[in-house]
């Protein structure tokens, strides 16, 4: 039997160093295409396909083009309610995409209209409505990664609503509360189908925008490391963390993840210091909140103006000189890090998945983590939970995991048990359920 074509956006893909979105977008648009669905990549970069094909394809690539102007945006308006129509990219191998991060996500086309996801904001700011869009043969089913105000013409819509943090930790997002509210509720009435990745966001989606339980579908997350970094040497990886960073194996704690108030950075480095344990800290992560309230204790500036962005610089070392803060590193590096670590810190106030949880779990390694959102759902037993909001709690975990060589295996084993329960198969079989049902 033909399955169906389906459109996955490129709305996070396009993003330079990538998100979690982006990750779930990429392992979407795989197990897809491994299932025999055809997949199209609607993008929405800087650059527009013109009529030569070379440059078409080296604007796509280039961050370099123009950025969008107020003029264009008001030009674009006047039009928008009539729909936009993206072109095909012409991907001929021409310009070396080796620079992507783990390369082009799997499709058969890539289909981009110049500025396509600002627009269909601007759109939605001022007519109220979600901005049509379309292509040449496009695909039965647009799956939108994120809560965007966009939809594809005579396609089955469906949209992925990861969680709803900007509604119930208002104080830890920096989204517009009211548009993102107006999106999902649009999202709520209008769209085909909501998916999300755990009981915790099914529930908040439920609940707060009173959706048809039968219309809202969990699928997970597959846990979907590259089998080159799993299969690794265990005494290369060891050598590598060695060299480069200067920590011993097993002999240091690791938080990864974005540095904003939701992640509990704040509260992980003041359990950490009064643990007063001998084993370092490593932070790695970008600064993405507008001042680095989170990262006093490392004696980063923080409070200052609203338009500031403070960014400290790769490898701050703090007050405390057993605590390293790393910006961002390529995930070869991460990975070796995760697999070095004693304990991956992760006690985030609230997540609509945890991906951490299990990165770590399957690369071997104990996790602490938080009892709220959908961390201890992802987590089961096979990890330390404790209350997010309690330091004591955070700070005597560590300690525990520190002190004892036999609870840290303990977790280490329980870990990689857990994570089979998010393979790559039963994750797609999630999947070709629900695009049956679409069909």
């Amino acid at each position: 039997m033909t399955k169906p074509r389906v459109m996955i956006d490129g709305y996070n893909l396009a993003l330079e160093k990538g998100t979690g979105i982006a990750t779930y977008a990429r392992n979407l648009s795989g197990h897809l295409s491994e299932l025999g669905y055809p997949i199209d990549l609607l993008y929405g970069v800087r650059a527009s396909v013109g009529k030569n094909p070379l440059l078409s394809e080296v604007g796509f690539f280039d961050p370099s083009t123009r950025a969008l102007k107020p003029t264009e945006v008001i030009k674009r308006l006047a039009t928008s309610p009539l729909g936009t129509t993206a072109r095909q990219v012409p991907i001929t191998g021409k310009v070396i995409a080796r620079h992507v991060p783990g390369g082009l996500p799997k499709h058969e086309r890539i289909f981009n209209f110049r500025n396509l996801y600002t627009i269909s904001r601007w759109h939605f700011r001022t007519y109220g409505r979600f901005m049509q869009t379309s292509y040449d043969q496009a695909a039965d089913i647009a799956h939108w990664t994120y809560p965007l105000p966009i939809k594809l013409k005579d396609a089955a819509n469906i949209y992925t609503i990861h969680d709803l943090v900007p509604l119930r930790l208002p104080y830890a997002t920096l989204d517009n509360k009211r548009e993102f509210l107006k999106t999902v509720r649009t999202i709520a009435d209008k769209a085909d189908h909501i998916v999300t990745v755990s009981e915790v966001s099914k529930r908040d989606i439920i609940e707060l925008l009173g959706v048809d339980e039968r219309r809202v579908t969990n699928t997970y997350q597959a846990v979907n490391l590259p089998s080159h970094i799993l299969n690794r040497d265990e005494d290369e990886v060891r050598n590598e963390v060695a060299s480069i960073f200067g920590l011993e194996h097993k002999k240091f704690f690791l938080f990864f993840g974005a540095i904003e108030p939701k992640k509990n950075i704040g509260r992980i480095i003041e359990a950490y210091l009064a643990s007063q344990v001998s084993y370092p800290l490593v932070i790695v992560g970008q600064l993405v909140w507008k001042n680095a309230n989170d990262l006093r204790l490392l004696g980063v500036p923080g409070g200052g103006k609203k338009t500031d962005v403070y960014d400290p610089t790769v490898g701050h070392i703090t007050r405390s000189s057993s605590i390293m803060r790393l910006e961002y590193l390529p995930l070869s590096l991460l990975t070796s890090l995760i697999r070095c670590a004693r304990s991956v810190v992760f006690p985030s106030l609230y997540e609509g998945f945890g991906l951490p949880i299990l990165e770590a779990m399957q690369l071997g390694t104990a996790v602490i983590t938080g009892s709220e959102g959908a961390n201890p759902e992802i987590a089961g037993d096979s990890a330390i939970v404790v209350d997010p909001y309690d330091v004591n709690a955070i700070a005597q975990a560590i300690r525990d995991v520190a002190h004892d060589d036999a609870l840290m295996r303990y977790y280490e084993a329980e870990g990689l048990e857990r994570a089979k329960l998010f393979s790559p198969e039963r994750y797609a079989e999630r999947l070709d359920s629900l695009y049956t049902r679409l069909k």
